[in-house]
């Protein structure tokens, strides 16, 4: 008995030794093809095995194989990872999967916000990329990735900050369910990528001056007066101005309710959304001229028999020549065939302009004007501050020049 276990003994300290004579620690075996073996229990109790063709890292891989990390290489992280209870491997999630997982955690999100996602699995169905471990993802990986995108893929700078609006958040899910320690996605994008978006500014005062004055008095577009006065004197979402029914203007005190918005999809048709925030849901004070504007729209109302009724909402201000209520793209048609005509005819032109720029002027206005920042973020249902004060990095020395005088002449008082 004696004798027997001496020569067990032996075989073993024979087997631990690689076919270099190299001693070969717990767990480490070298099979018979020359790969090496590590086995080991995992801290969730599980055992599990990795190979490589390299047991050191010095060791050179044998001809015709990958240089893939040598076993001694993924023991380390195997104990790190066990150590900070870190899932080895990145639970062998590949990157589709991973953003494919949090999406389904994102339940209750608007149908927008879902049809956003789906383009990003989509994408990542056909990226190589998308078939990338996680744990295998490093910062550099992930900031040449974007880069790739833009460069030779042509993605701009917008599509990609969707992307990566989905991706962050992501590996922030892998990082809180322990399968990987850092996220290579947290970095600023403007300082990775070149932002090729283009820039739309505010109109001035004389151009939406030039601009209204225009389609009031010209034939065709004059009907559109009304409702691209409200955008300009307002502030509202386009979404939000399409949304609002007759119910929601309030002569009696002078107020526009805000509270939801018209949204159409591609495969779903018509439907009512909330506001794009919880900040987003406000009642906007109409000023005599705006008021004016929303009894003319409601005095020259069209609607077809029987009046189309989204989600329960009926009594929409504007309808095309189908009968279909008007949404965000119908105006931006209008808008661009206004601003076409206006430059065929004008040797000055027109810059650019949309919904969306009705907007930004209407919010310009009132920032020159001085209004208080707080009521400023309430009248643009901003949820953020940051984003209305951004709206006054675009006053210029003419603006400071004038608050400088009213300031003197306060001080004279």
């Amino acid at each position: 008995m004696c004798l027997s276990f001496i020569w067990k003994e032996l075989i073993e300290i024979e087997r631990r030794r690689d076919k270099k004579g190299r001693v070969l620690h717990e767990g480490e075996m070298q099979m018979k093809d020359g790969r090496y073996r590590f086995k080991y229990t995992s801290w969730d109790g599980k055992e599990k095995v990795v190979y490589s063709w390299r047991l050191d890292r010095n060791d050179k891989a044998p001809q015709g194989r990958k240089q893939t990390e040598s076993l001694r290489e993924m023991e380390k992280r195997i104990q790190a990872d066990s150590f900070d209870r870190i899932v080895t491997n990145g639970g062998n999630i590949t990157v589709l999967e991973l953003v494919q997982k949090y999406v389904d955690t994102r339940v209750g999100v608007r149908i927008t916000t879902k049809r956003g996602y789906q383009t990003v699995l989509n994408f990542l169905a056909k990226d190589p990329f998308g078939k990338k471990r996680i744990d295998l993802v490093r910062k550099s990986d992930a900031k040449l990735w974007l880069i790739k995108l833009q460069q030779e893929k042509g993605k701009s700078y917008a599509q990609i900050h969707n992307i990566r609006g989905v991706i962050r958040p992501a590996f922030k899910l892998a990082m809180d369910d322990d399968l990987i320690r850092k996220n290579p996605f947290d970095f600023e994008l403007v300082n990775v990528l070149v932002n090729d978006s283009v820039r739309r500014d505010a109109l001035s005062r004389e151009d939406e001056r030039k601009l209204l004055k225009f389609i009031n008095e010209d034939k065709h577009y004059k009907k559109y007066y009304e409702g691209i006065y409200i955008l300009f004197n307002t502030g509202m979402r386009i979404s939000e101005f399409c949304g609002l029914t007759l119910s929601d203007i309030d002569f009696k005190n002078h107020s526009i309710n805000v509270d939801h918005q018209l949204q159409k999809g591609a495969h779903v048709g018509y439907y009512i959304e909330e506001t794009k925030t919880e900040s987003g849901r406000r009642k906007i004070p109409m000023t005599p001229e705006v008021e004016e504007c929303f009894k003319a729209i409601i005095a020259n109302r069209r609607p077809p028999k029987p009046e189309p009724m989204i989600d329960g909402k009926a009594g929409f201000l504007y309808f095309d020549k189908d009968g279909s209520v008007a949404y965000s793209l119908h105006w931006d048609h209008y808008f661009k065939h206004i601003r076409d005509k206006y430059n065929r005819i004008y040797k000055i032109q027109i810059p650019f302009v949309s919904p969306h720029i009705c907007r930004h002027t209407f919010c310009s206005k009132m920032a020159k004007s001085g209004m208080n920042p707080k009521t400023l973020q309430y009248l643009m249902g901003h949820s953020d501050i940051s984003v209305t004060l951004n709206t006054y990095s675009h006053v210029g020395f003419e603006d400071a020049q004038r608050e400088l005088k009213s300031l003197r002449s306060l001080k004279a008082i």
